[in-house]
């Protein structure tokens, strides 16, 4: 994970986390319906963070696939051939 993209993972994440506690201290809700809305709101922070951490972990996928076929390149060009 490159550093401004883990920044921004951990600044989204920090931003959630304040979200959610100004909403708890200011809400002028029931308990049953600030934890229905807490619960909704974590769903949806959840899956934003999976489909983040997905998005990377295709990236990096993606990113060894091309050194791993560079390599062999690099390994084929460097080992002498048998003329037989």
């Amino acid at each position: 994970m490159s550093s401004s993209s883990g920044k921004a993972l951990i600044g989204f994440i920090f931003g959630a986390a304040v979200g959610v506690a100004a909403g708890l201290l200011f809400a002028p809700t029931s308990g049953d319906e600030t934890r229905k809305k807490l619960k909704k709101k974590s769903k949806e922070y959840s899956e934003e963070l999976a489909k983040q951490v997905n998005a990377k972990i295709d990236e990096l996928k993606g990113q060894v696939g091309d050194m791993a076929e560079d390599a062999k390149s690099r390994v084929k060009k460097a080992v002498p051939k048998d003329d037989k």
